[in-house]
């Protein structure tokens, strides 16, 4: 590696000396048919690797070009396409207009526009375009949110199937706080009564990422208490477009994606099909077919018809059991597939239409239904831990298969595999339907717009636990089965208010009304017939300030209420003679203050301070979902603050460079600490835990980048991640139990690295990617039960071309 690197920067430093003579540079501005300017509209030159996006005032500038003529492309998310030819000789200052597009497809974005200093969003924003993607080389998802402010990124399995994501110190278990969504529409199992991720979108096959954790979330629902995040999917092109991409490498990791869109007589399609696969991804093999199409379809000028497929299959040898303690100690079984007869299923299938229509120039109607099914059937072989008597070992269990893992001289240091499975089967149903409108309204030299509608969503989870007897028993006694089935309404408004040219208020309201019932047919063996059911409502208020003293200077500030529904199994308790609310809904108050600037060409900071108070918290009890007895319980009150850092610097916006340099820099600090008195007995003892610091929240989180790329194509890139230590219990115990769930997870860094070469004239790119580049071990989790080791030096290579 070093010599390749060493070889690397010898080309680099030629190929600089060569090509640094005789650049020019091409500006403009780039207008809509009305004359407003448009800001975040992308310029690209063909054939070369050189690109802008326009600023507030729509201006771009793209330097180190030699003369000659070239042909631009400019596009943007709500306006066609335009192909200029340009001759740097002629060329002055170029004006160039944009039509907009009638017939785009209502996809809902959770963040408007894209200038970088995000003038008229209400609170902190992240977006991660395709560009940043293609650079990043990402084997898993959690590789592009750990680029993001704020976000805690914990690896399970290594393959990033399920992601567990945390904001501003929220426990990331399953990433329940987060509202996940994919093209605007929700992808969790059930997203008000089990918003767990077992499903995960691949990040494979998106064309950007957004994150909100601001006021303007209260829109959107119902997890509205650490952020948004919104994949976005590729809508279909403006002309033919075939992309074939293909990377590859250790543990016989493979993923292809092959794409294909165009539009035929203004209606547009794009299909898309990813096959992704490993052996051994750390413990982790799994296959993973995804299949999504996409048709926008104009019904007149003014009307337009959306309409979105999705199938995704995943087999996996998912296990909840990590290694004990004395394992990571002695070293040697890391990567160790302890569960070998374990397997996770997951079939899920989507559809969903949305349209959109102009009734006026000021006023649009959108609206979207959508129904998925997801299936997840997990096949997990039981196992003990050993344990001790007056200090003499206990004998494994009768129906000890003989597999053993681990040191049997420590209680709890062993893992004994037993001859018998516990199936847990679940299928969820989830339908939706919304409507809202965008109106536009001037009065004198106030203008509004108004976002507001109303989202019904309907959902059921079927549970059933099913006990083999043996270890690779599918089917066997049914020991419990339940239905769960959530009813949900929610009306919101938010209105951008611009008081003042430079001055923008953003007051939002969101109401929330769940009905949900739980129905147990068996429990423990026996047949019974439990119902019960209850309601909540829940008005969620916020708003946002934006003041722009210039378009490179944007201060923001807002504060809105934090809400998340209770999780209904945990919710409704039959243990009592009556049923009750055990498990309450998840409040806070949220406060963010902040600014954006870009105070000279080629440089952008952001900086947010973030205050979040919980009334009541909810965070994983010993275990994530689906062991024995609850999976959450209520924390209480809790007390989030800190600040997050975000610095980008661009050579050749500031400089003119003809080789392109980019540094950034993104940090978090955040304190995340228990806010009221609360006891815990453990060992004989009973503690307070006031002031303690939450589980698996990090005081210190960075991630940095520096990227070089030649004229000719050619980059290098390197990405560093720096996390720091986490408590993993409420009585933040430092010393690591014998079985490996507790205990204090030291800091870690990782070193990632990718060399690649774009081929403009091919619209290509070939690369090598080194993921864990000094291959640092370290502990990612002790979660769901035991350690769980993180991705060792992981090397793929890989190509890509569009058509």
């Amino acid at each position: 590696m070093a010599r390749f690197l060493h070889i690397f920067g010898i080309v680099f430093l030629f190929t600089f000396g060569a090509h640094a003579q005789q650049r020019v540079a091409l500006s403009g501005i780039i207008k809509s048919e009305s004359g407003t300017p448009i800001e975040g509209a992308h310029v690209q030159v063909v054939g070369t690797v050189l690109g802008y996006a326009t600023d507030a005032e729509g201006k771009f500038q793209i330097k180190g070009l030699l003369p000659g003529e070239y042909t631009l492309t400019i596009t943007h998310l709500a306006y066609v396409a335009q192909h200029v030819k340009v001759d740097t000789q002629n060329a002055k200052e170029l004006t160039i207009t944009l039509q907009e597009d009638p017939h785009l497809l209502s996809q809902v974005y959770v963040i408007s526009n894209r200038d970088q200093l995000f003038s008229k969003v209400p609170g902190s924003v992240s977006y991660l375009d395709q560009n940043e993607l293609i650079l990043l080389k990402p084997v898993t998802g959690n590789e592009v949110f750990r680029r993001v402010p704020g976000l805690n990124v914990v690896d399970e399995e290594g393959a990033g199937l399920r992601v567990n994501i945390g904001i501003r110190g929220l426990d990331p278990d399953r990433s329940r706080s987060v509202l996940m969504m994919e093209d605007g529409i929700p992808v969790a199992l059930n997203p008000y009564g089990e918003p767990e991720m077992y499903y995960t979108p691949a990040m494979d096959r998106m064309s950007g990422v957004e994150v909100l954790k601001g006021s303007g979330q209260i829109l959107y629902g119902p997890q509205t208490v650490g952020g948004v995040i919104n994949y976005i999917t590729a809508d279909p092109p403006e002309e033919e477009q075939i992309r074939f991409r293909i990377q590859g490498g250790s543990g016989s990791y493979l993923s292809a994606l092959g794409s294909y869109g165009n539009t035929f007589n203004k209606t547009g399609v794009q299909f898309t099909y990813l096959r992704k696969q490993a052996e051994n991804m750390g413990p982790t093999g799994f296959t993973v077919n995804d299949f999504s199409a996409k048709l926008r379809i104009p019904l007149s000028d003014k009307s337009t018809l959306g309409v979105k497929l999705a199938a995704y299959n995943e087999v996996s040898n998912s296990t909840y059991i990590g290694i004990t303690q004395p394992m990571f100690d002695q070293g040697g079984n890391d990567f160790t597939v302890l569960m070998p007869n374990d397997e996770l299923d997951v079939n899920r299938y989507l559809m969903s239409f949305s349209h959109q229509t102009k009734l006026s120039d000021n006023l649009s109607l959108n609206s979207t239904l959508f129904g998925y099914t997801t299936t997840r059937n997990w096949r997990r072989q039981d196992y003990a831990y050993n344990t001790f008597s007056n200090g003499i070992p206990n004998p494994p269990p009768a129906d000890w298969t003989g597999v053993v893992w681990g040191d049997e001289s420590v209680p709890g240091g062993a893992i004994y595999l037993r001859n018998r499975t516990g199936n847990r089967d679940r299928q969820f149903e989830v339908m939706g339907w919304e409507q809202k409108i965008n109106y536009n309204l001037k009065l004198g030299s106030i203008t509004n717009q108004l976002t507001a509608g109303y989202r019904y969503l309907y959902e059921r989870a079927y549970e059933q636990r099913i006990n083999g007897t043996s270890a690779t028993a599918q089917s066997g006694a049914l020991v419990s089965d339940e239905v769960r089935t959530g009813n949900a309404i929610a009306l919101y408004f938010l209105d951008k208010i611009s008081l003042l040219p430079k001055l923008d208020v953003s007051p939002g309201l969101r109401a929330e009304f769940y009905n949900y019932e739980r129905e147990i047919l068996r429990e423990a063996s026996t047949d019974v017939h439990n119902v019960a059911e209850n309601k909540i409502a829940e008005l969620i208020p916020g708003v946002g300030l934006n003041y722009r003293p210039n378009n490179q200077l944007n201060l923001f500030t807002g504060i809105h209420r934090g809400y998340a529904p209770p999780r209904i199994k945990d919710a409704i308790d039959f243990s009592a003679a009556n049923p009750v609310l055990d498990l309450e809904a998840e409040t806070s108050w949220n406060f963010e203050l902040g600014l954006r600037t870009q105070v000279v060409a080629g440089f952008f900071a952001e900086i947010t301070y973030f205050h979040m108070d919980f009334d009541n918290q909810i965070i994983p009890s010993s275990q994530s979902i689906g062991g024995a007895g609850f999976g959450v319980t209520n924390a209480g009150k809790t007390l989030h603050k800190g600040i997050e850092t975000a610095l980008v610097w661009n050579s050749r916006e500031m400089l003119n460079t003809s080789w392109l340099f980019i540094l950034d820099f993104n940090g978090t600090y955040t304190h995340a600490t228990y806010n009221s008195d609360r006891l815990i007995s453990s060992g004989g003892e009973t503690t307070n835990v006031n002031g303690n610091r939450l589980p698996y929240a990090p005081e210190l989180t960075l991630s940095t980048a520096f990227n070089i790329e030649s004229t000719f194509g050619t980059g290098l890139r390197f990405t560093y991640t720096y996390v720091g230590n986490q408590f993993t219990d409420e009585l933040n115990s430092i010393t690591p139990s014998n079985n490996g769930r507790i205990g204090k997870m030291p800091h870690y860094n990782v070193l990632d690295a990718t060399a690649y070469h774009r081929i403009p004239k091919w619209n290509a790119q070939v690369n090598l990617s080194v993921k864990n580049l000094t291959d640092v071990r370290y502990i990612s989790t002790r979660r769901p039960e035991g350690i769980r080791v993180g991705l060792p030096r992981f090397i793929t290579a890989g190509f890509e071309i569009k058509f």
